[in-house]
């Protein structure tokens, strides 16, 4: 995770972070992303927010108090995925102003796990805790998608992956992210050997030579345009 440019000269232009890797309370690799280090990037400095995400999720609890932190910064916030929001991260990209995805991109969602150690009682407390974390969960995509509770527990239980056209469907996203270089108009075409085949073909029996003028039949001509195929 590294803001891609520090903006110095401006401090009220736009800022980018790249948050890529694991969600986690504490990190155990280089590529985890951390409540910690995410507010010392995040607070240090202000004005518009662009995060670019890829990540397959983590702790939700760490993923909570990232979304936490984006939901409360007072700042524009631009999420755009360009690889995976998965599990936990998905949790963070509903709190972007604007989420845009890659065509490439996915998201996914599903229900909470953990581990549980114990008699009957404990896996009853660990069963009544995963149930609150989902509502919690369900909470943050109800705000950004308008989705019924009960589509969104589904959609949790069948653990549900979209591609970006399905995320902006079902509100999880806003747009797809498109190429600037790709975006000049230009006249739509479509190419067709057979039907440039046909065209000449039709073109050439509309003017039959004259034999006696040019020494040639139609049927040469035919044979000649056989040639050329290959």
């Amino acid at each position: 995770m590294r803001w891609s440019n520090l903006v110095e000269a401006d401090p009220s232009a736009e800022r980018v972070l790249e948050l890529y890797g694991t969600i986690a309370e504490e990190s155990w690799y280089d590529d985890d992303v951390t409540p910690a280090m995410f507010r010392s990037e995040l607070f240090s400095g202000n004005g518009p927010v662009t995060i670019w995400l890829n990540s397959p999720g983590g702790d939700c609890l760490a993923a909570s108090q990232i979304y936490t932190m984006l939901m409360d910064y007072k700042g524009t916030v631009t999420v755009k995925i360009d690889g995976v929001a998965a599990s936990a991260a998905s949790v963070i990209a509903m709190a972007g102003t604007k989420v845009y995805m890659a065509p490439t991109a996915l998201m996914m969602i599903h229900n909470p796990s953990t581990m549980a150690f114990g008699d009957h009682v404990d896996m009853a407390k660990a069963i009544d805790m995963l149930n609150e974390v989902k509502e919690s969960i369900i909470n943050a995509y109800e705000i950004k998608t308008s989705l019924s509770h009960t589509q969104l527990s589904h959609m949790m239980d069948d653990t549900t992956w979209m591609n970006a056209k399905k995320a902006i469907e079902l509100g999880f996203a806003d747009e797809i992210l498109t190429d600037e270089k790709r975006t000049v108009e230009t006249e739509a075409y479509a190419f067709s050997g057979k039907t440039v085949e046909k065209a000449l073909i039709n073109k050439l029996s509309a003017k039959t030579p004259v034999p006696e003028k040019t020494g040639r039949k139609v049927d040469d001509l035919y044979d000649r345009l056989n040639l050329m195929k290959f």
